[in-house]
């Protein structure tokens, strides 16, 4: 029995630097996708300003004058998806085939931040857990140095992993209620223009 105890102990502590290593890593990767939600609002704002307007007044006969290529500004992902939609609108398939290729980009963009959400945490935990077992053995055996040293990385990487799950979770709720408007949007168009 306490060869399997002492394998379990092994193998925990050997798992602490992988868990921090990813977890530094996963961080790093937040603070990018942190930058580039900014990117993405700046996309969104202008967005809101240039076509969400433009759907207003859309009809069958002013469709590709209202939402013509000039007035589109061709980055963003619903831009994107837009401009195609326009092209393929008068074949039902490849409209639908649009439409779908819009909802999988959108789930793959979605990936990363559901990641950092999930992950973010579970990383956090291990990162507690693990060193406890060696603080616990310091308070023990009365060396408060040992016991310093591992709460101080138990704290850390509790910290960590959750500031990786909140910009994880914010982000992804934020892209979400972006991304569903988004595919509301372009059903509308597709409505609109398919006769």
């Amino acid at each position: 029995m306490d060869l399997i105890v002492q394998a379990l102990y092994w193998i925990s502590s050997g798992l602490l630097i992988p868990t921090i290593v990813l977890l530094l890593l996963f961080l790093a990767q937040g603070l990018f996708v942190v930058g580039g939600f900014y990117g993405l609002y700046a996309h969104r704002m202008a967005y809101e300003k240039s076509v969400k307007p433009a759907l207003q007044e859309l009809s069958m006969e002013n469709a590709r004058a209202v939402l013509a290529p000039d007035h589109i500004r061709k980055t963003g992902l619903v831009n994107l998806y837009l401009e195609q939609l326009l092209a393929v609108a008068h074949n039902p398939v490849k409209a639908e085939k649009v439409l779908a290729d819009f909802e999988m980009a959108c789930e793959k963009d979605l990936a990363l931040v559901k990641t950092l959400a999930k992950i973010g945490p579970m990383l956090g935990l291990m990162g507690t857990l693990i060193p406890m077992g060696p603080a616990l053995v310091g308070l023990a055996s009365g060396d408060m140095a040992s016991l310093a040293q591992n709460m101080q990385v138990a704290f850390a990487t509790t910290v960590v992993g959750l500031l990786v799950g909140a910009i994880g979770f914010f982000c992804n709720q934020i892209k979400t209620r972006w991304y569903a408007s988004d595919l509301s949007d372009l059903e509308y168009v597709y409505a609109v223009i398919k006769d």
